[in-house]
């Protein structure tokens, strides 16, 4: 396919923007735009599983892979313990030369890495998508902002609350997965974590917290990530999620955690913590119509059970790419990856509401 096309990505998250970088590489022309006014870099730490960071070396940049290793903690041991901090059981992460590590890794380190590799001249901040329109040859994007596109493709990849997939499935709705959840980034001071370690606090049945470490901040100091997962129904009226959003962990929940643990979380400055609802979607139909297909959350938005949210996304970048790259025909090329790439995003998700409801969360509420 001709590389002069003119391609819009919609959402600078990681699938996003490594799906730009990628293009960029095959020569393609890309504009990356964003609602927030600069790179989305939120979040605090993630478990990139080793096909996630295989992937990265199909970026087209040359030690993109090498810089993201460097830039996290590769995973070694997994903990699990109960709520008092008795440990049940430590499993060797699995470590050979055939396969690069899992990495435990800020995501911000992710997306500096990857914005770093992207000539940014592409990337439009402060634009949020509220019309899509196509015709035969071409796509047309209306922003708030008064700004209009038009050009030869849309990817859509805003996360899962996104804009683009309901001009792809209308139907397609969120699933709520029954927690608040709490995530932090805090200083180590004694030592909670070590390299590459991972704990799980495990209640009768699912996840209560987990911490793992994440390596030195740029002033020398050991730091460690958190995740605090609070079983509840959620508010049926969206003002109402968003107010709970900004409450603290439950002082009677974090209670039942060994004290390390949760002085370790108390720790914690509140402007390194982000909190959020658990949802996933069900499974789409499809992830193309006409000209615009979708990558990352916005495509396939599942659970942290397996930890392959982030991986799906950058494999779904990879995929597309090539798929475009491959064919003389848009259609025919977004015909291949959504044809290649649906069985297996169904299968992860499949997957991760299968582990879902086996850590017996009620699921109560709507959104």
């Amino acid at each position: 396919m001709s590389n002069h096309l003119s391609i819009a990505v919609v959402g600078a998250g990681s699938a996003g923007m490594f799906t730009a970088l990628i293009l960029q590489k095959k020569g393609f022309r890309v504009t990356l735009f964003e609602r927030a006014e600069q790179p989305r870099t939120e979040g605090c730490g993630i478990l990139l599983v080793s096909d996630g960071v295989k992937t990265l070396d199909h970026s087209g940049e040359p030690d993109l892979t090498t810089k993201m290793v460097q830039a996290g903690s590769i995973a070694r041991q997994f903990h699990f313990r109960n709520l008092k901090g008795k440990t049940l059981n430590i499993t060797d992460s699995e470590l050979n030369d055939d396969k690069p590590p899992s990495l435990l890794i800020r995501r911000s380190a992710i997306m500096k890495t990857i914005w770093e590799a992207l000539d940014q001249r592409c990337f439009k901040g402060g634009h949020t998508v509220i019309e899509v329109q196509q015709a035969i040859d071409q796509v047309h994007i209306e922003f708030s902002n008064g700004i209009h596109w038009s050009g030869d493709m849309l990817i859509g990849a805003d996360g899962i609350f996104s804009q683009v997939a309901r001009h792809i499935v209308p139907e397609r709705k969120l699933n709520y997965l029954g927690d608040r959840v709490w995530r932090g980034v805090v200083e180590d001071k004694h030592g909670f974590c070590k390299d590459g370690d991972f704990f799980v606090y495990a209640r009768a049945q699912g996840i209560y917290a987990n911490f793992f470490y994440l390596g030195p901040s740029d002033q020398g100091k050991p730091m460690t990530h958190w995740g605090f997962f609070h079983e509840e129904p959620i508010p049926k009226n969206r003002s109402e999620q968003q107010a709970k959003l900004k409450e603290p962990i439950p002082e009677e929940a974090l209670k039942r955690l060994s004290p390390d643990a949760a002085s370790l979380i108390s720790s914690t400055n509140h402007d390194q913590i982000v909190t959020n609802w658990s949802f996933d979607i069900d499974p789409l139909p499809t992830l193309v119509k006409g000209r615009i297909a979708l990558v990352g959350d916005a495509a396939h938005a599942m659970s942290s059970s397996q930890a392959r949210g982030m991986t799906a996304g950058l494999e779904d970048a990879v995929e597309l790419s090539n798929s475009i790259q491959n064919h003389t025909e848009i259609q025919n090329g977004l015909a291949h990856y959504n044809a290649n790439r649906l069985p297996t995003v169904h299968k992860y998700q499949k997957r991760s509401r299968e582990v879902s409801r086996k850590t017996g969360r009620k699921q109560t509420g709507a959104n």
